[in-house]
């Protein structure tokens, strides 16, 4: 699958009256593409029904956003063909947690920000993950130099005075080009569970079985080798040992 929805700009959570733009990138048929989406109040639509203004090849440009268009964000072509999943998140929130809307590559720096509504005055930051304070600074600014499987948790983010963002998952995967991180936000506000961790998890397994198959099978030939060369070995002895008996009777 080469096609997959791109956010602009490129994170996953926003604030009331944001403005974001999805396009579906395909480099072989762009304009095949339309973007839809599943919410808790409008259930699943594609852009410009009542959501969005569709525009020139396949992008959906949302000019202020709003809590309602919080939900689960995907391309979708004629034949009924879907690419990535985004869960975004719109909030009433004084802070939010900007980290990127689409998979990065594993060992690959990520950056996450803790961005205050109003900048009127500096704040303390705080970043989190499975609730415990990893950072604290000023800059509002978190970076993971080359994420790895430890790096996977929860995280979120608040402001001195400001309280907590919204939550964005951080999945990691190992090496491969369908092991990737994925951020995805996860509005407690929301409904629209993000379906997409179910694919992900289906492939992380299959991704297992195929790496540890082969070892399984190795496993198996090399008992039973060991288990034909002891058998072997046992024969050999007993034929020594009647050859020793009747030596002896000869003698």
């Amino acid at each position: 699958m080469l096609t997959c929805l791109q956010v602009s700009p490129d994170r996953s959570q926003f604030f009331r009256y944001d403005s974001m733009s999805l396009s579906c990138e395909d480099p072989l048929n762009s304009t095949g593409w339309k973007v839809k989406r599943r919410t808790s109040d409008s259930g699943v639509r594609p852009c410009s029904s009542g959501w969005g203004l569709a525009s020139s090849g396949s992008t959906c440009t949302i000019g202020n956003t709003y809590p309602t268009d919080t939900g689960v964000y995907w391309c979708e072509s004629d034949r009924g063909e879907r690419s990535n999943e985004v869960n975004i998140t719109i909030t009433d929130r004084a802070v939010i947690l900007e980290s990127p809307a689409m998979p990065v590559s594993e060992g690959a720096a990520v950056v996450l920000y803790c961005k205050a509504e109003t900048n009127a005055s500096k704040h303390k930051y705080d970043f989190f993950k499975d609730g415990r304070v990893i950072r604290s600074n000023c800059s509002g600014e978190m970076t993971i130099l080359s994420a790895s499987k430890s790096d996977e948790g929860l995280y979120t983010c608040s402001g001195a005075g400001l309280g907590e963002s919204e939550s964005s998952w951080l999945t990691v995967f190992g090496g491969g080009n369908d092991q990737q991180i994925q951020l995805t936000s996860m509005s407690t506000t929301s409904s629209a569970l993000p379906s997409a961790s179910v694919s992900l998890a289906a492939s992380r397994l299959l991704c297992h079985l195929i790496v540890g198959i082969p070892y399984l099978l190795s496993t198996i030939l090399l008992g039973l080798i060991y288990r034909d060369r002891k058998r072997d070995t046992r024969i050999v002895a007993d034929k020594r040992e009647n050859l020793d008996v009747v030596m002896e009777r000869i003698v």
